[in-house]
């Protein structure tokens, strides 16, 4: 469990860097076990297509931006400069269009399919929370920048010869545009609203994204044991019925949520209020000693 006290997050994993905190992982998803392990970190997957020196182009997409429980996860669909026209003729679309069974199936056809590769970084709860909440506020658009930033790079060094990205907006356009040039000078970037909709390389990394993390949910192995928690969360958005009832029946007097729980929303920032809360007692040091900075080296090593 975490808890939130006097607006500090207390947590067992410390916020690191996007490029820090994501594991690699030489398996391929979704055959892999997920462990408690996978649940609770940050990681990323990628298919077995190794690359080939063609021009490619990459799509990038998130899934669970919203919701107030359970990983964000991006999603990465690359495929060759050639390939791109034929993707029209495929069934991808964008994932918030299709059943869960539809994008089940799309993420089979596009795993399968030899002209295409696809990566996938889930960001955990824990995550989130710690970096939107640390001292110095690391929001959602920086993170998904980051990570968006993080999945190109990753494939180019991977040895795919990416020659044009394709990016739903986040943020003013003009400005996540001429970051993602700065950051890959030479390739053709192209950042527009509803580019899920409007590319089918971008529908296929929604796909990916979103099959993703509704696995790591159905598969989330609770790190906090002997405390009986259900998996049925509902959608996750803090509008949802059933996600409302699992928060209140889950919520703990003393530590609040589970992990799986996501601490710097403002639906559990409320809930938060409704616990009990917690004081610090510290008794007044003895004026003629030395302070407690004193006990500490703060002086930084050479």
């Amino acid at each position: 469990y975490q808890r939130r006290v006097h607006g500090i997050q207390f947590v067992a994993v410390a916020a690191a860097s996007i490029m820090n905190d994501i594991h690699q992982s030489p398996v391929l998803f979704p055959e892999s076990p997920l462990s408690a392990a996978s649940c609770n970190q940050t990681f990323i997957w990628a298919s077995n297509r190794p690359a080939d020196g063609e021009p490619m182009v990459i799509g990038i997409d998130e899934a669970g931006r919203g919701p107030v429980l359970g990983p964000m996860s991006f999603g990465a669909a690359l495929c060759p400069l050639s390939y791109e026209q034929t993707l029209a003729s495929h069934p991808y679309r964008d994932s918030k269009t299709l059943t869960e069974e539809q994008r089940d199936r799309n993420f089979t056809l596009l795993n399968n399919d030899t002209h295409m590769h696809w990566r996938c970084a889930c960001l955990s709860p824990t995550y989130l929370s710690t970096s939107m909440l640390r001292k110095n506020k690391y929001n959602l658009n920086a993170i998904s920048h980051d990570t968006e930033i993080a999945l190109i790079r990753d494939s180019i060094n991977a040895g795919f010869r990416v020659v044009k990205a394709i990016l739903d907006t986040v943020g003013p356009e003009d400005k996540y545009r001429q970051k993602l040039e700065r950051e890959f000078p030479g390739v053709q970037i192209i950042v527009t609203k509803k580019a899920d909709s409007l590319y089918p390389i971008v529908s296929a990394a929604s796909i990916c994204a979103k099959v993703h993390r509704d696995c790591v949910l159905r598969k989330w192995d609770f790190i906090e044991r002997n405390i009986p928690c259900s998996k049925e969360f509902g959608s996750g958005y803090p509008n949802d019925p059933v996600t409302k009832t699992w928060l209140r029946r889950n919520i703990d007097p003393v530590f609040c949520f589970p992990t799986v729980v996501r601490f710097s929303w403002s639906t559990t920032v409320k809930m938060e209020e409704t616990v009990s809360p917690i004081e610090w007692y510290e008794e007044e040091e003895n004026a003629s000693g030395p302070g407690v900075s004193a006990y500490f080296n703060t002086q930084k090593d050479v």
